[in-house]
Parts: C-alpha cells; structure tokens; sequence
C-alpha cells in the first residue's frame, strides 16, 4: 500500500478541532501538522504534513506510514519473529489515523507546527492489535462494558546535564556534568545549573495545554520530576509521549541534553510511577467505601489483589528493557518484592489517598516505560482481580524492600520474557498475537545487549585476565 492509499475517517467530533486548526492557519500561525504514532518504546514516529493536504486528504482519510515503525527495536531495527513482518510483507503500509482529540495548534519548542497522534489502522479499517495505543484501548473498553473508566497519572523523573546531545553522543555519554552537583532534593538552593532549562520545560509545557501540578528538583545529581494533573487514562498516556518528546527538544535547544533511561548509573534511578482509579462511568467514585474500615471498597480490593496476582507475568509491560532492571535492584529505592501497602513507598504496589482522590501508585515503571502498555498491564491486572475476586492478603507495614520474605518480581528482562510468554493470563487477557509481539521485542533487546561488548567488560579483563 503506497501513502496515497488510506481509509475514510469518519468525521465524528474532528470538526471543531479541526477548524481551530484551520483557523490558525489562515491566521499565519500553523504551517504544518506533525502526524505521529507512538512506537513500541513510546516514541513518536511520523511525518510533517502541509496544512491543506492534513485538512484535505489525511484528516478524513488517514495518512500511510510503513508498517515496521510497529516492529522495530530502539535502533529501527526489524526483523522476523514480529506479529508484523516487515521484510516479509514487503514493507508495505498501514494508515495513520488522525485522533482529533489529540491535535495541538500550539508547540512553543517548534514554532508554526501542530501536532496529532494517530491510530495505526490496516487498509481495511481494522486496527492494528499489537499498536500500543490499540492495546491500552482494549483494556478501556473491557473497563466500559463493566460501566468503569479509567483515570490515570504519570510522575516521570530525568537526568539533566551540561553537554548536548550531540557533545554526549561523541563522548559515548561517559564525563557528563550533572545540571546539579548533589542530591537537591526537594531543595530550593543549589538548582541554579538546571533550573533555566526545567523552567523552560514547565512553561511551554502549560503553553501547549498541559495541565502542571508540581515540580521538584530530586536524589540523584541533575535529576527532576516534573508532574502533571491526572486525566481519562488515554489522555494522560498521550500527554506523557508529548512531554518526552517536547522535553527532549526544549533541551536540546537550550544545548542540554537529559535522560529518562531507568538507570543511569549506580546512583538513584529516573522512574515514572503511575496513579490509577477508577470511576463508574456516571463519575461515582467506586473504589471507596466510607463505611469499611479501611475506606476500600469490595472492588478495589479485588483490583489491588489483581495487582499483585499479575505482576511477576505483566512485569515486561512495565520494565521492557534490560536497563529496567538495573533499577529494580536492592538499595535502590525501588520495587524489588510482589506486595501492597498503605502509604509505604517500599511496595510495588502503593495504596494512597481516601474518598473520591483513593488510588494505586504503581511504583514498578521507570523512566523508559510505554505508558499505554504500563497503564494497560495496570488496568487489565486490575480486572483480572475484579473478574476473579481474587482475595486481598493484609497490607506490608514495614520495610518491603529489606523483607526477604516477600516474594521477588522478575530480576532481569530474561526472566520477565520467560512470565511473560509462558503465562495463561497474559494469553487470555492481551490475546496471542499482543503476546508474542512483546515478546519479540524483548528478545531483540536481549540479542542486541548479549552481542554487546561493555566498558565494564573491558575494565575488568583487558589487563587482569
């Protein structure tokens, strides 16, 4: 299938964003229209489109795009063993869809330019499965028909350093100056070699519609949270790649460069805990049960429950790269055990707030996660308990993460790709084909890494061995 050929996108509630961008481009403000799918990693992969052929051709019919930007690696690598098969089906195309929802007329890091996500689609309209943000909508819609929605948050944490990228690239991102010189946390002094560049990141992330909660300087040197207002689960997962991205620019703009890799170094690791609730679909607060004892309602325990009963399977979506697991080692102030808590940092699974705000912290995620697979492993953990009335064991009061007795999540991409393509409840809740695509991407991160010769490698055996 070649761009030209796309499929009718129905109008629906297009109009009035649409005609903002149609607005703003008669106006002399909007150029060009970024159309962009977010990949397997959580990129955004597209193309910049002129206005007149976005709101002509590719907003009511789609935009083509080569299938393997669904089936690669982080270097853009593909290859057999994918539930899409570039090689062997030729490279061809699916079509990018345009979600209306989604479009942004204003990117302050990248002037004249609008932005819209996309939903990948077959030629023949039928979405494609494995899509992340396909995933994360099956979860939704196995919510809906229960009458529940989803409402989620994301608290992602980066490194900031002196160097641009391209300085970082040339020095294999070895001698890089921290943006801080020691742990700032929560400090107001002392930020002065980063703050330029995170309030930069603050401001033109409001500008272009983003709702900022808080924002804090934290543990590790160079490191920052920057935390914005929960929304519907879709919503938030698209806000969270908008912010990579934009981030991403704005520092390299400023000739800074970050990371939201889990583990950088030995020092603390960037993670991005998740908040999650659900509603009834009437907007009743359905997790909480002022007359429990411990204000959870039947549900939520069952939800909670499912947590812990999927985590060691779902732990892939959540923790996808050998990286990930560098972070989740003991010592380093993140999940180690399969366990739940009220208001303990030390749990995977963390219990927070009351009434209405009565949620889950899930604290397993870092940096590099795809929010829509880790909010979707989340929600379909969650119904998996519901579905099952799984029963809820009594919450860990102490210290998890120096309990040996809790038991231990996946300790390596390995071992979460063995649960992960072994489990029935993965198979029955994701379906086969979302299964083994996932799995094939770990298996590439895995094959790229074990080929890999390190500097730890050569430290220890150039001269001593």
């Amino acid at each position: 299938m070649t761009a030209g050929t796309t499929t009718e996108v129905t109008a629906g509630a297009s109009g009035n964003a649409y005609d903002r961008l149609r607005a703003e481009a008669a106006a002399g403000r909007i150029e060009e229209v970024v159309v962009a799918v977010p990949d397997l990693q959580g990129r955004l992969m597209g193309s910049r489109l002129s206005v007149p052929y976005f709101l002509e051709e590719a907003a009511r019919q789609g935009f083509g795009a080569c299938v393997y930007l669904l089936a690669s690696d982080v270097e853009m690598d593909t290859g057999p063993g994918y539930a899409i098969d570039a090689w062997n089906s030729g490279f061809g195309d699916f079509v990018l869809r345009p979600d209306p929802a989604t479009l942004r007329t204003c990117l302050p890091w990248d002037d004249g330019t609008a932005l819209v996500l996309a939903d990948a689609v077959w030629p023949d309209g039928e979405p494609v499965a494995v899509a992340p943000r396909r995933v994360l909508r099956a979860q939704l819609d196995k919510l809906a028909e229960r009458g529940l929605a989803a409402y989620a948050g994301t608290e992602l944490e980066f490194l900031v350093f002196g160097e641009s990228y391209r300085e970082a690239w040339e020095r294999r991102y070895t001698g890089l100056r921290p943006a801080t010189r020691y742990n700032v946390d929560y400090s107001l002094q002392g930020l002065e070699g980063i703050e330029p560049v995170v309030r930069r990141i603050r401001r033109e992330m409001v500008r272009a519609g983003l709702a900022m909660e808080t924002a804090r300087a934290e543990c590790h040197p160079g490191q920052y949270e920057i935390v914005f207002r929960y929304a519907e689960a879709m919503a938030t997962c698209d806000n969270h790649v908008f912010f990579k991205n934009g981030a991403k620019q704005i520092a390299a703009a400023e000739g800074a460069a970050l990371t939201f890799m889990p583990k950088f170094d030995e020092g603390e690791g960037n993670s991005c805990h998740i908040h999650l609730s659900l509603r009834g679909t009437d907007g009743s607060a359905v997790l909480a049960d002022a007359g429990a004892g411990d204000g959870m309602s039947e549900l939520m325990r069952h939800f909670v429950a499912g947590q812990l009963a999927c985590l060691p399977d779902f732990a892939l979506l959540m923790a996808p790269n050998v990286n990930s697991y560098k972070r989740l080692q003991p010592g380093a102030f993140a999940p180690t055990g399969i366990t739940w808590g009220r208001d303990n940092r030390t749990c995977p699974v963390r219990v927070v707030g009351s009434g209405p705000s009565l949620r889950i912290e899930h604290r397993v995620p870092g940096g590099d996660a795809n929010p829509y697979l880790a909010v979707a492993a989340a929600v379909a953990a969650g119904l998996y308990g519901i579905e099952h009335r799984l029963p809820l064991p009594a919450p860990h009061t102490a210290n998890a993460l120096a309990d040996a007795s809790v038991p231990r999540l996946p300790t390596t991409l390995a071992e979460a790709l063995h649960r992960w393509e072994t489990s029935e409840i993965a198979a029955e809740v994701f379906g086969e084909q979302v299964v083994a695509h996932y799995a094939q991407a770990a298996r590439t991160e895995l094959s790229a890494f074990e080929r890999a010769v390190t500097d730890w490698e050569r430290m220890r055996g150039f001269e001593r061995l």
